[in-house]
């Protein structure tokens, strides 16, 4: 069968059924294909966007309950961890002075740092810092001595029964002597918020 172009001259939309039967087959796939494209686009694309997303959902569901299954798995294990971490959290607000012990705390710091070797220049109290669930109460702490009576000093007081840290350390040769240095530095203790376990 030989194509001739002729044929798709002079055709009218009045007039559809006397076309040649290429005319018809072009105009019934072009009315096939954009009906399927209309079809796509009104009916399916939505759905398919729904299943991508109904997809997606599914991972994220089976991820929750894979994190969901191990807890549950696990449950007397993390409950035990719970115990302990509780235990541990009630110890540590033990090491934390009360308000009848914080000047037995100036007194042991005096001790720890006059059995190093150290002089004191200054041993004083700053105001207390509010945080969220403890108080903080910082000691400014100026001494002078030897260097070794230094690292004596700040090792015993890590020893200490009652939480102190130790902030700021500065350290200067104290004048006319080479031997002798200045230490100054903030000591910081910390008290429970709310009265908690003592």
């Amino acid at each position: 069968m030989k194509f001739d172009a002729s044929q798709f001259d002079n055709l009218e939309l009045d007039n559809i059924g006397q076309w040649p039967a290429a005319a018809k087959l072009l105009l019934a796939i072009f009315l096939a294909v954009t009906v399927g494209f209309l079809g796509y686009m009104g009916l399916i694309s939505d759905q398919v966007k729904k299943l991508e997303g109904a997809f997606a959902e599914e991972i994220t569901l089976k991820q929750s309950y894979r994190t969901k299954y191990h807890v549950a798995a696990n449950l007397d294990l993390f409950r035990a961890q719970m115990v302990e971490a509780e235990d541990t959290f009630a110890n540590q607000l033990r090491s934390l002075p009360n308000s009848h012990e914080i000047p037995g705390l100036l007194d042991d710091i005096t001790f720890v740092g006059t059995t190093s070797g150290l002089d004191f220049v200054k041993l004083e109290w700053q105001p207390e810092i509010s945080k969220e669930i403890y108080i903080e109460l910082p000691i400014d702490i100026e001494v002078i001595g030897p260097y070794h009576s230094f690292g004596q000093f700040v090792s015993k007081i890590a020893g200490l029964p009652r939480i102190v840290t130790l902030h700021d350390f500065k350290i200067k040769i104290e004048k006319g002597d080479n031997e002798t240095l200045n230490l100054k530095l903030q000591a910081k203790t910390y008290r429970y918020q709310e009265g908690g376990v003592q």
